[in-house]
């Protein structure tokens, strides 16, 4: 009787067991990119800069109206020519 003992080849062996795959590192990659250049949310947009009409308007306020530029004192004033 004769018996035959298959040899089998061994697993190629990777670089490490916890290295991420190329493809599963192209498909971070691109999530990332999509996710940046796609992402609709914009901070500035939501900005703000204080109370609004509605809530002087709650709070029984007046509209704040810019000042007007005080008159020129005699420091700022411009020198008259004689």
């Amino acid at each position: 009787m004769v018996t035959t003992i298959a040899k089998t080849r061994p697993m190629p062996k990777s670089k490490s067991p916890t290295a991420p795959r190329l493809s599963v590192t192209l498909a971070m990659l691109w999530r990332s990119v999509y996710r940046d250049a796609f992402d609709s949310y914009r901070p500035e947009l939501h900005y703000m800069r204080g109370p609004g009409p509605k809530w002087r308007a709650r709070h029984g306020l007046a509209a704040t109206v810019p000042a007007e530029p005080a008159a020129p004192t005699q420091a700022h004033a411009t020198p008259a020519t004689a």
